[in-house]
């Protein structure tokens, strides 16, 4: 396995030789020397659905905060239920 780094011009020069040029995902990967799996990913990132990718995923991370909040708001209003029940019940 290996740590190379490529260059992002390098990148997109190989999402265009897949998505423009027709060239299939195990032939450009073994041309250039890169895995398939990360060809792939290139395509996500770079290819012509990216912004649509990317706009799932905010909206996606967009959810996960709410529902974190939602969770904490809940918690703090049972919280508060159970006080003021054992204030009702206990007044001094």
């Amino acid at each position: 396995m290996s740590n190379q780094r490529y260059p992002e011009e390098f990148k997109i020069e190989a999402v265009r030789q897949v998505t423009e040029r027709g060239h299939s995902v195990a032939e450009v990967s073994s041309r250039l020397g890169t895995t398939t799996h990360s060809l792939y990913a290139w395509i996500k990132k770079y290819g012509p659905q990216a912004e649509e990718n990317q706009l799932k995923s905010s909206d996606q991370t967009e959810i996960k905060r709410l529902q974190k909040e939602l969770k904490r708001v809940t918690e703090e209003r049972d919280i508060l239920k159970k006080a003021a029940a054992y204030f009702a019940n206990n007044p001094e």
